[in-house]
């Protein structure tokens, strides 16, 4: 007898943070593996959860789920996700902040490892620190 936890779909949601729709969502384009039996009687194990968590962790670090179904396919995804090949044509989206003049800050936020909300408290950091050392400058 298996003593593997089984969770259905509204625990699998309460414990990932991700709406039942979200869920369904990510089975159907094969991000999720399919649930175990069928209509009322399907659960969801442990393996599904990872697989949940693994691909939220992704989308917050800034990757598209195109890109997350990419890696998924590569391989069995590792802790990171590799980095995208870059080549001629490759789109990219960098975040730049210009401190002072002569003083220019330049990140990509999903190869840092960053969340939007991440990258505006770094830039304000950098800002705060900056204006502190000018203050100190002038004493």
């Amino acid at each position: 007898m298996s003593t593997e936890r089984h969770y259905s779909i509204d625990e699998l949601s309460a414990l990932t943070e991700l709406s039942r729709r979200t869920v369904r969502y990510y089975v159907q384009q094969g991000l999720v593996d399919r649930p175990i039996g069928e209509k009322r009687a399907a659960y969801y194990t442990a393996t599904h959860l990872d697989q949940l968590l693994t691909i939220r962790k992704w989308q917050q670090a800034g990757l598209s789920l195109d890109r997350i179904s990419e890696i998924l396919a590569e391989s069995d995804a590792g802790v990171l996700p590799p980095p995208r090949a870059r080549g001629s044509g490759t789109v990219e989206v960098w975040s730049h902040l210009v401190v002072a003049d002569g003083l220019e800050i330049t990140l990509e936020p999903g190869r840092a490892g960053l969340t939007p909300e991440q990258v505006r408290a770094f830039f304000r950091g950098v800002m705060a620190l900056h204006q502190d050392i000018r203050k100190d400058k002038k004493k």
